[in-house]
C-alpha cells in the first residue's frame, strides 16, 4: 500500500519540531493499538481552516473517541458546509488598514486571519433553523447540550439544499452520524451562543433550554469514568478553554470526588505556537500538568511548537496511513 505522506514524514522529519511530530504521531498510534481511547481538543479557528477535510476521516475510522472544542469550531464547520462559496480569502491581511477592516464589516464579512466568514450566508442561514430547534425543544420541555442541538440540525436534513462542499469533508457531520461525544466549554462565547442569549433577553427562550458548562463537566466525568479502563489520551490542538476544561476532569474526579482510583490521562500532546511564558496555560510545558494531577510522571508527553494548521493534518495523515 502506497503511503507517500507517511513515508515522507518518516524519512525527512528527523530533528527538532519535525522529530517531535513523528514521536507524537507514533505515540498516538501506540495508544490506539493498546485499546486506549483518544480525546482531541480543537482551539482557535481550526474549522475555518478546513481541518474537517481530514479530521472527518479520523472520526470515521474511529481514531478519535471524543472531541472538546470551542463554540466557534462547533459552528464554523457547519458554516463552511453551507456557505463555502461565499467565503472571501484575504492573502494580504497583514496590510489591511482600519478602513479596509471597516469596509469588510460593511460587506458582512467577518475576518479570521486570511479568511472572511460571510455573515448573511453563514450565520443567518443557520440561525433560521437552529432557533426553531431550540424553540421546539423548549415547547416539549426538553433540554440538550449545545452540540446535541447542532447534531439535530445536521441530521434533520434542513440544511441539505445549502451544501457547498462534499459532506465527507465536514467533521461535524461525521461526528453527528456517529453521535460522537463532544465537550464544548464556553459555548456562550460563540455566534450561536450570542444569538441564543439575544432570544433569552427578548423573552423568547429560557436560558436553561441549552444545558450549561457544568453539565458538560458532569457529562465528561461520567464518560471518562466509563471509558478509562485501557487509558484515555489527550491530543490538544492549540490552547485555551478547549484544552484546559476537559483535562481538569481527572483532578476533579480524584480530588473533589475523592476517587483516588481515577487514572491519569495516558498520553498527552499539544500543538501550539505559544512559547513558554509566565502564567500562560497555552505556553505551559506538559510537566507542569503533573503538579495539577492531570498527568503522571510516566505519561508519554509531547509538545510541538509550530502552526497547528500545518502539523495537525500531517499527524492525521500519518495515522490514516496516507
Amino acid at each position: 500500500m502506497s503511503k507517500p505522506i507517511t513515508n515522507f514524514i518518516e524519512k525527512y522529519f528527523l530533528h527538532f519540531n519535525a522529530a517531535a511530530l513523528v514521536d507524537a504521531a507514533k505515540g498516538y498510534e501506540a495508544q490506539l493499538n493498546k485499546g486506549s481511547k483518544m480525546l482531541v481538543s480543537l482551539a482557535g479557528a481550526m474549522s475555518t481552516a478546513e481541518l474537517g477535510k481530514i479530521f472527518a476521516e479520523m472520526i470515521r475510522q474511529d481514531k478519535v473517541q471524543i472531541v472538546s472544542c470551542t463554540g466557534a469550531n462547533l459552528e464554523e464547520d457547519v458554516m463552511n458546509l453551507v456557505a463555502h462559496s461565499h467565503y472571501k480569502r484575504v492573502p494580504n491581511y497583514r496590510d489591511l488598514t482600519p478602513q479596509d477592516e471597516w469596509d469588510l464589516l460593511e460587506k458582512g464579512l467577518n475576518r479570521v486571519t486570511d479568511t472572511c466568514i460571510p455573515e448573511e450566508e453563514a450565520f443567518r442561514r443557520i440561525q433560521e433553523h437552529i432557533v426553531k430547534i431550540w424553540k421546539d425543544a423548549e415547547a416539549n420541555g426538553e433540554r440538550f447540550l449545545p452540540h446535541e442541538y447542532m447534531y439535530k440540525l445536521l441530521l434533520s436534513g434542513v440544511l441539505e439544499e445549502y451544501y457547498e462542499i462534499d459532506i465527507k469533508d465536514s467533521w461535524m457531520y461525521a461526528a453527528a452520524e456517529k453521535n460522537l461525544p463532544i465537550i464544548c466549554p464556553g459555548w456562550e462565547d460563540s455566534t450561536m451562543g450570542n444569538i441564543f442569549a439575544s432570544y433569552v433577553l427578548k423573552g423568547e427562550l429560557n436560558a436553561s433550554t441549552v444545558k450549561s458548562g457544568i453539565e458538560y463537566m458532569t457529562f465528561l466525568a461520567d464518560w471518562y469514568t466509563n471509558n478509562s479502563e485501557n487509558g484515555i489520551g489527550f491530543f490538544q490542538i492549540g490552547g485555551g478553554i478547549a484544552g484546559d476544561f476537559p483535562i481538569c476532569v481527572v483532578p476533579m474526579l480524584y480530588q473533589d470526588m475523592e476517587k483516588p482510583e481515577t487514572p491519569f490521562w495516558s498520553y498527552f500532546c499539544q500543538i501550539s505556537d505559544s512559547t513558554t511564558s509566565y502564567g500562560s496555560y497555552s505556553g505551559a510545558v506538559p510537566n507542569e500538568k503533573i503538579t495539577w494531577g492531570k498527568l503522571d510522571i510516566d505519561t508519554p508527553k509531547f509538545i510541538i511548537e509550530s502552526d497547528a494548521t500545518i502539523v495537525a493534518p500531517l499527524i492525521f495523515a500519518y495515522l490514516l496511513d496516507m
